[in-house]
Order: structure tokens, then C-alpha cells, then sequence
């Protein structure tokens, strides 16, 4: 007998061998409501609970009413729901080097610092790709039963899912642009500290980086295996929104990332005579009958369009049960 298919997130809450959660889609359609409410929900069955932005607009500390930052941070009223916004831009000035005792040399200098941070920095994508490595580390040290990434519109998500290769080109360009100014950097070496100080940089900030990519290539593993990890793609009845889920779907295909969820957002459901929302409601119907038609085999959930705005806990805890409720779509004359 085939399992029937359930229109609503019940299959995520009682997945306990879930380990990542994704949240992604076209911008505006409600990820961050959807995210937030997903891990208020899973906070009342699972021991620790992770809510990752990786959106630099940032809006979960607007929905938990709430200020986050890169470090986890417990969500007020909770005990086991902890949440953090990365920081997109890693400053370079941030950047440390350890160098070796035989040196003699108890710390870098201010300017020396500066100046290997800003050569650094100078990297296409390798702020993004460290600022990214940091948050994988931070997973990977702290045991949380499961982790929701309220992601960004979808390419700066695919880009999140391509990590490992993004640090190893961003590795190969820093290699690169070393060979190519050790002159120069030997010129100045007594400036910098010596030529010893500044390969034993190099060395402290390529072991870093290879650390991460160690990190990122375990959680990358981790997030092909569809048994731990699982997409949840946000979407509203309207073309451009159907269009970028497809997008994100054939993409994630090619990850070998499971997704087998639809939240569809927005959808009015008339009320009485109100003709302009009847009107709306067609308009809506002709892209939900593609939505189903399309993902037939995927879980569908329907949520309404909200009379008032999801912001802070008790608006959240309503809308993770409305996301675990079977809803059929309004029949209109």
C-alpha cells in the first residue's frame, strides 16, 4: 500500500535523524517566517536547536523581535533554541596569525596585520568562503540536534551548497598571488617582520583555511545524505517565484540534496463577496494547478495569506501549527 502523501511539515518534525534543514526560494516569499517558525516547532522535540541566517539582509532578529549576531545566541523564553546571523563580510583587520616561538616574536604588528588582511581580503569570494568556514566550525564543534539555515535568494544559496570548492579556488588564488608578489613581499620583508614572519603567516592562515575545508567537506558530505539533510523550498503562487523553485530544485538535483517539501505562501482564500480577492484567488489557482501538477510527489503545504505580520514568539508558535495542519485550496464559483 503507497504511503500517502501529507500536505503539511509533520514528516520534518518527526524525521529525529534530520540533521539539516534548509530553507531557501526567490526573495519576498516568506522564507524567514517560514524558518523561524519551522525551529520554534522542532525546539519542542528535539534536545538543541540551531536557526543559521545566511541572509545578509538578516531578518531573524526582526521576526524573533530579537538581536542576533555570528555567535549563537539562546532565543529568549527558550532553553534549547539558539540562533546566529553570519556575518557576510569578514573584516580584514580580524584576521590572526600565529607565529612560531623560535621567532621570537610574541605578536604581529598593527600595520603588518593590516596590510597581509587587506592582501588577503583582495581574493574574489575568500571573505564570503572564511566567514562561511567559521560557521561550519561552529556547527561542527557544538552538538546541535539539528540546524535550519534561513538561506538567501537562490544563488548566494547554491554558492553556500558549492562551500568546498569555493575555499579551494579561493586556497589556488592565494597560492597564485603569493608566487606572483614574493618579490615584492621580499622587499619589504624587514618591514613585515622578516621573511620567516611572513611564511609563517601564510602557513597559520593556510591551515585555517584548510581546517574549514575539512569542516565544510564533512557537513557537505552530511548534506547529500537525504536521510540527515532535507530542502524546504518557500514559494507564492506567481510566475516568477514557480520559476525560481524549479531553478532551485534542478540545482539541487545536481548537489544530490533531498527535497520533497513546498511551502506555498500567500494564498488568499476569499471571504464573501470580496470580488478583487476572488479575482486574486484565480489569478493564484492558475499557478497552483502547476504546482501541483509539477510536484506530485512532494509535500505540499498551503498556508493564507496572514492578516497581520509573524514577528516574535507567540506569532511564530501560531504559524508553526498552522504549518503542521492538512489544508485543501478554496472552491470558488
Amino acid at each position: 500500500m503507497e504511503m500517502e502523501i501529507q500536505p503539511n511539515l509533520r514528516n520534518l518534525v518527526d524525521n529525529t535523524q534530520l540533521r539539516w534543514i534548509f530553507v531557501g526560494g526567490k526573495g519576498g516569499v516568506g522564507k524567514t517566517t517560514t524558518s523561524s517558525s519551522l525551529a520554534v516547532l522542532l525546539s519542542e522535540h528535539r534536545k538543541n536547536v540551531l536557526i543559521v541566517s545566511t541572509d545578509p539582509a538578516h531578518n531573524l532578529s526582526d521576526a524573533f523581535d530579537q538581536q542576533f549576531s555570528k555567535e549563537p545566541t539562546l532565543v529568549k523564553g527558550f532553553s534549547n533554541l539558539w540562533a546566529l546571523e553570519v556575518d557576510p563580510k569578514v573584516d580584514p583587520k580580524s584576521f590572526k596569525f600565529s607565529v612560531p616561538d623560535a621567532l621570537k616574536v610574541e605578536e604581529v604588528d598593527q600595520a603588518t596585520q593590516s596590510f597581509i588582511g587587506e592582501f588577503i581580503s583582495s581574493v574574489p569570494g575568500i571573505d564570503e568562503a572564511m566567514s562561511f568556514g567559521e560557521l561550519v566550525k561552529t556547527i561542527d564543534t557544538e552538538k546541535y540536534d539539528v540546524v535550519v539555515f534561513d538561506t538567501a535568494p537562490t544563488g548566494h544559496t547554491l554558492r553556500l551548497l558549492n562551500f568546498p570548492e569555493l575555499l579551494d579556488r579561493g586556497l589556488q588564488k592565494l597560492i597564485d598571488m603569493k608566487a606572483r608578489l614574493g618579490a615584492v613581499l621580499g622587499q619589504f620583508s624587514a618591514l613585515l617582520g622578516g621573511e620567516e614572519t611572513i611564511n609563517s603567516m601564510y602557513d597559520s592562515l593556510f591551515g585555517n583555511v584548510e581546517s574549514m575545508k575539512e569542516s565544510a567537506e564533512k557537513v557537505n558530505r552530511q548534506m547529500k545524505d537525504s536521510a540527515r539533510t532535507e530542502f524546504v523550498a518557500v514559494l507564492i503562487p506567481e510566475f516568477l517565484s514557480l520559476y525560481e523553485t524549479e531553478r532551485l530544485i534542478q540545482e539541487l538535483s545536481k548537489y544530490q540534496i533531498a527535497i520533497k517539501n513546498l511551502v506555498v505562501n500567500q494564498i488568499v482564500f476569499p471571504e464573501g463577496d470580496c470580488r478583487k480577492c476572488k479575482a486574486r484567488y484565480r489569478m493564484q489557482k492558475k499557478y497552483l494547478d502547476q504546482i501541483y501538477e509539477l510536484y506530485e510527489d512532494f509535500h505540499i503545504t498551503i498556508m493564507a495569506q496572514q492578516d497581520e505580520e509573524v514577528r516574535g514568539i507567540e506569532s511564530l508558535k501560531g504559524y508553526g501549527k498552522l504549518l503542521l495542519q492538512s489544508k485543501s485550496l478554496p472552491k470558488i464559483e
